[in-house]
C-alpha cells in the first residue's frame, strides 16, 4: 500500500523528531508525492495522496492554517507536516481537532531539522516502496491469470506477504469506471486508497480489468468488513456524486488459490452494481453466486429468454402480461390466491391466465424440478 505515514513516523521520531500529534486513524494514508507549501494555490490541482510539508511562513495565523488543512482534507491529501518554531510556535487546538474529525495526519518537526534533507530522505523511500508495489501488483495480477504457473509469482510475493496464509479479494466498481480517462481514474483510485484506513503492509490496492481490486492478506473478517464499511460510509460522505458498489469474494488460503477468491469478488461486485447495493458477499449470494460467475453470456441470454420464448411473443403480439404472471406464480409457489393480490387482478382471471400458460409451455409446473427451468430464467432476465 505504498510508503505510509506510518513508516514515515517509525523511521523519523528519531532522525527528525517528529511527532504525531492529531489525525491519528489516517496512519495508514500512503504518500504519493510531497510537496512544499507556503500558500494554498497548488492544493487544487493535487491529485490525492500528496504529503503537504510547511515552514508556516504563510500561515502564522489560526485562521490561515485552518484555512489550509481544510483545502488539504478537501483535496484528498496524505497529510501534513509543520516546521514549528519560527513562524508558528504552537499549534492551535481548532486546527489539530480539525485534523482529527477528518482523519488528516498531522505532525510537527522541530526547527532545527533541516527540510531539504528529510523531503529528500522521504522521496526516495516513496520511490523505492512504488516500484515494490509495481511488482507486487504484477506478481498479484499473475496469480490471477496463471495460477498453475506458481514460479511466476509466488517467489516475487514471498518478501512481503504470508504466501501459504489467508488471502481475502475486495472488489471497488462504479458506474462508467472504464470509461474515465487515465487522469480521472488515478484521482479516483487516489481517493479510494486514503479512505482505506487501517491497512498498511498487508494489502495492496490496484486497479484491474476495470475494476479497482483491493487484496488482503491474513485480516480478520471483522477488520476487513470495518475496513469495508468504512470506505462505503467516506464515500458516500465525501464523494457522493460517484456511488461505489463492492463485491467480497470468499476468503481462500495459499497465494495459488487467489484466482477463487477474485473470481468470485468480481461476480459480487458485477451484482451488487445491478441491484444497487452497496456491499455484497459472494457467500451471501444464493444462487446467483452460480449465475453471476458464468462467463459466457451468451449462454445466459439464450437461457434467460429461450424457455420463456412463448410466452415473449405472446406478449407482444397481444399487450398481455404472461411473462409477469409467470413470475409471481412462480415466487408465490403455485398460490392463485397470492398471485391475484399481487397482480390486483381478479383470481378467475389469474386461473385463466395459467392454465393458457401451461399450454404454451406444454408443462404443468406441478413440480419442483418442471418449475426450476423457468425461475433460473427469470433469475438471469433480472441479472
Amino acid at each position: 500500500m505504498g510508503f505510509t505515514i506510518e513508516d514515515m513516523n517509525l523511521l523519523s521520531k528519531e532522525r527528525y523528531q517528529m511527532e504525531l500529534i492529531a489525525g491519528h486513524k489516517g496512519w495508514s494514508n500512503s504518500i504519493n508525492w510531497i510537496l512544499m507549501l507556503e500558500d494554498t494555490a497548488i492544493i487544487q490541482n493535487f491529485a490525492g495522496k500528496e504529503l503537504a510539508v510547511t515552514t508556516g511562513l504563510g500561515f502564522d495565523t489560526e485562521e490561515k492554517l485552518l484555512h489550509l488543512v481544510r483545502m488539504l482534507v478537501k483535496y484528498h491529501a496524505a497529510g501534513l507536516i509543520i516546521n514549528t518554531g519560527e513562524y508558528i510556535k504552537e499549534i492551535p487546538k481548532a486546527v489539530m481537532d480539525y485534523c482529527t474529525e477528518n482523519d488528516l495526519p498531522l505532525m510537527t518537526v522541530p526547527w532545527e531539522v533541516l527540510l531539504v534533507d528529510m523531503i529528500k530522505d522521504f522521496s526516495i523511500r516513496i520511490f523505492l516502496q512504488g516500484t515494490a508495489d509495481e511488482e507486487i501488483t504484477r506478481a498479484f495480477i499473475h496469480a490471477i491469470e496463471e495460477p498453475a504457473n506458481q514460479e511466476g509469482y509466488r517467489k516475487d510475493l514471498l518478501p512481503y506477504f504470508d504466501v501459504d496464509g489467508e488471502f481475502q479479494v475486495v472488489i471497488f466498481t462504479a458506474e462508467g469506471l472504464d470509461e474515465m480517462d487515465t487522469v480521472e481514474r488515478r484521482r479516483l483510485s487516489y481517493r479510494l486508497q486514503i479512505y482505506l484506513k487501517n491497512i498498511t503492509h498487508n494489502g495492496s490496492f490496484f486497479y484491474y480489468d476495470s475494476h479497482f481490486v483491493l487484496i488482503m492478506n491474513d485480516v480478520s473478517k471483522k477488520d476487513y468488513e470495518e475496513i469495508v464499511e468504512g470506505v462505503i460510509q467516506r464515500t458516500k460522505h465525501k464523494m457522493p456524486e460517484i456511488p461505489i458498489f463492492v463485491g467480497i469474494g470468499s476468503m481462500v488460503y495459499d497465494i495459488d488459490n487467489l484466482h477463487v477468491a477474485y473470481q468470485r469478488a468480481k461476480a459480487a461486485a458485477i451484482m451488487a452494481k445491478k441491484k444497487k447495493i452497496s456491499i455484497l458477499h459472494f457467500d451471501d449470494m444464493g444462487i446467483h453466486r452460480l449465475l453471476y460467475s458464468v462467463t459466457d453470456t451468451a449462454l445466459l441470454s439464450e437461457m434467460g429468454d429461450m424457455v420463456l420464448k412463448p410466452l415473449l411473443d405472446y406478449d407482444e403480439k397481444h399487450n398481455s402480461n404472461y411473462v409477469e404472471t409467470l413470475e409471481w406464480y412462480l415466487k408465490y409457489n403455485g398460490s392463485i390466491q397470492a398471485v391475484a393480490e399481487a397482480m390486483f387482478t381478479h383470481r378467475n382471471t389469474v386461473i385463466y391466465r395459467i392454465s393458457n400458460i401451461k399450454k404454451m409451455l406444454q408443462c404443468e409446473l406441478d413440480t419442483t424440478e418442471e418449475r426450476l427451468i423457468y425461475q433460473m430464467a427469470y433469475f438471469i432476465r433480472s441479472m
